[in-house]
């Protein structure tokens, strides 16, 4: 009896610490089952091997050792030790919704052991159940949250209602989306700066753009003083940008840049198109519609009502433009027109010709919603770069340009493109562009023939990923031996310190950074 309860223990810890590994990658993985299946079906191996591995083991142990009771207690608590050991970017977050689940999933655990101690005399059982369940563990996840959907409709329903009902009770307030493949966190950031010179302004703080997010943010943080809500808005299915404006009803609408961003769950440019287009369908013409017309698929939607234009290339007749950029290690300096043709110059600490893009789109919103332009000349110059995206970190001899947020093939050569700008030993570290789709490949093989003309070393981190980038550095002729693969950011810092400057500055640029569940 001792040496079972010693192995229900064991059993128990090791079952734990998985268990919270697949709540927390689903979680990573939105609470959606099917991102989830494909994440299993991805990581098969790896899970299989692990997990049979287990089973196999302390299944033989149990049948076959007289002490095997005590053996497969080792594994167990060897196996939950392992696992505790792992370290995430993002931790698991303990959410009413989290703690829900673990609940459910404790239940149907729970009856687990209780087979265990009635068959605790029966080996062929213990050898069956206890490693069954481990292997199992990522079906009860799934299999928790299915019996938990109910209640989670009903609270989630529940929540949105009374969002809708806060904002209701504000009809002076002023919805603002923004929605884009990229570009729209920056602006929501940029244009939150400008407008707060005249008005009370809340935005959805980090990247909170999905509804729940939004939801969150609207019954934790709106005030009965805000003027104007600016509305990050997300999307990775068609319909996504339709259910979030159902919430919110924005007055105005912004939509940063289509490109193929999210391939996987869109399946083509056409569906992102369509679902960053919902946001100008909830505008109407209610409000205004800021569109980015160096965009190639933004610009030929033009039947939309009180379109206001804005963008960087002066080969396309637009509302706000911005040119005559110049760009150095210290900041940007630009000018720009108005609707009325009239030149204002700007200056910025930020980085980078697609920062200006942002900026200029926060410009033409602000000044249309009634602030001078003279004003924001001056509200511009105190705009500070967004976190991990270009953002400068000084550290030690080395100078990091961060651009760690969600790389997309513009936004990848756009970073190399700031890079090449500095002066000193030129070095990027990547793991590689994700949710591509079909156009993966490419994308990266791209961005390793982009690269090998702007860096002297190129830090790849994760073999598999990363292989097109490899390959297209090959193809362009690369030094093989300026190349170094890592398995993670750790490897690679130690990589990159030990790299021979020769008395120069090494500029480190990092490009996306994959989230755990990668």
């Amino acid at each position: 009896m001792i040496w079972t309860i010693l192995l229900i223990i064991s059993f128990s810890l090791a079952i734990a610490t998985h268990s919270l590994h697949q709540t927390h990658m689903f979680q990573l993985n939105t609470y959606k089952p099917k991102v989830q299946v494909k994440w299993l079906f991805t990581n098969r191996r790896r899970l299989i091997t692990q997990s049979v591995g287990v089973l196999l083991l302390t299944a033989w142990i149990l049948l076959h050792l007289p002490s095997g009771v005590i053996a497969a207690a080792v594994i167990f608590l060897i196996t939950a030790y392992l696992s505790s050991k792992k370290s995430y970017k993002k931790p698991l977050v303990y959410t009413s919704r989290v703690i829900r689940l673990l609940t459910t999933l404790g239940i149907l655990l729970v009856g687990a052991v209780a087979a265990t101690i009635i068959l605790r005399e029966e080996n062929v059982a213990l050898a069956l159940i206890l490693p069954g369940f481990y292997i199992f563990a990522p079906i009860l996840v799934l299999l928790s949250n299915l019996i938990n959907q109910p209640i989670e409709k009903a609270i989630r329903q529940w929540y949105i209602n009374d969002a809708k009902k806060i904002l209701a009770g504000m009809p002076r307030l002023t919805v603002i989306g923004v929605t884009g493949s990229y570009g729209k966190t920056s602006v929501k950031f940029f244009l939150s700066k400008l407008l707060s010179c005249e008005y009370n302004v809340l935005h959805t703080p980090e990247s909170y753009n999905t509804p729940m997010g939004i939801v969150k943010t609207i019954r934790n943080e709106m005030k009965a003083f805000h003027e104007i809500f600016i509305c990050e808005m997300g999307a990775k299915n068609v319909g996504d940008i339709a259910e979030i404006c159902d919430i919110v009803k924005p007055k105005h609408g912004v939509i940063t840049a289509i490109g193929p961003q999210h391939l996987e769950s869109f399946h083509s440019i056409e569906n992102i198109l369509k679902t960053k287009f919902e946001l100008a369908d909830a505008v109407g013409g209610n409000g205004f519609l800021f569109l980015n017309y160096d965009n190639e698929y933004i610009r030929t939607k033009k039947e939309y009502p009180n379109i206001v234009s804005y963008g960087i290339k002066p080969e396309y007749d637009m509302d706000y433009l911005a040119y005559d950029i110049q760009v150095s290690s210290a900041g940007t300096r630009f000018k720009m027109k108005d609707e009325n043709k009239r030149e204002y110059e700007f200056t910025t600490k930020l980085i980078g010709t697609h920062n200006v893009e942002n900026v200029a789109a926060a410009i033409a919103v602000a000044n249309k919603l009634g602030i001078p332009m003279e004003k924001l000349v001056m509200q511009v110059k105190q705009i500070k770069p967004v976190p991990h995206r270009l953002q400068l970190i000084k550290r030690n001899d080395l100078l990091i340009i961060d651009d760690a947020y969600n790389s997309n093939p513009s936004g990848a050569k756009a970073a190399l493109d700031t890079l090449s700008m500095f002066e000193g030993v030129k070095i990027m570290m990547t793991p590689g562009m994700i949710e591509l789709g079909s156009r993966q490949y490419e994308c990266n093989k791209t961005f390793g023939i982009q690269a090998s003309k702007v860096c002297d070393y190129v830090v790849l981190v994760g073999e598999e990923q990363t292989k097109p980038i490899y390959d297209g550095l090959m193809e362009a002729g690369f030094s093989k031996e300026c190349i170094r693969v890592v398995s993670d950011l750790q490897d690679g810092f130690s990589f990159v310190d030990h790299i021979n400057a020769g008395g120069q500055e090494k500029i480190l640029l990092l490009e996306n950074d994959l989230p755990d569940n990668y």
